[in-house]
């Protein structure tokens, strides 16, 4: 067996198998995501001034359900008050699982 042919093998190996993790490993959203998701179901309904979030997933467990998320929080003012809101989001999906002030 040439060089040659070992490298090719370990060239194609490589590529296949990068290429199945970009479609099979990539089960969540960035955080940039998760957070312009959550701003833009909010928007609506309560002006938002700033905002953050966790660039790590954390587990959380609600209503027996286990989930992987990101945490963040949204700073909006209204007649002058500002108001803090935290939020959790799944991390697979973007669906806001909680928003507490």
């Amino acid at each position: 067996m040439k060089a040659r042919d070992v490298l090719i093998g370990v060239a194609v190996g490589f590529l296949a198998g990068y290429t199945l993790k970009e479609y099979t490993g990539n089960e969540q959203i960035s955080p940039e995501k998760a957070l312009k998701t959550v701003k833009e179901n909010i928007q609506g309904q309560i002006p938002i001034n700033g905002s953050w979030i966790h660039m790590t997933t954390e587990n959380y467990k609600k209503d027996n359900l286990e989930y992987n998320v990101y945490r963040g929080g949204i700073s909006s003012t209204k007649d002058g008050d500002t108001k803090q809101m935290d939020f959790i989001v799944d991390a697979k999906t973007g669906t806001i699982l909680e928003l507490t002030s």
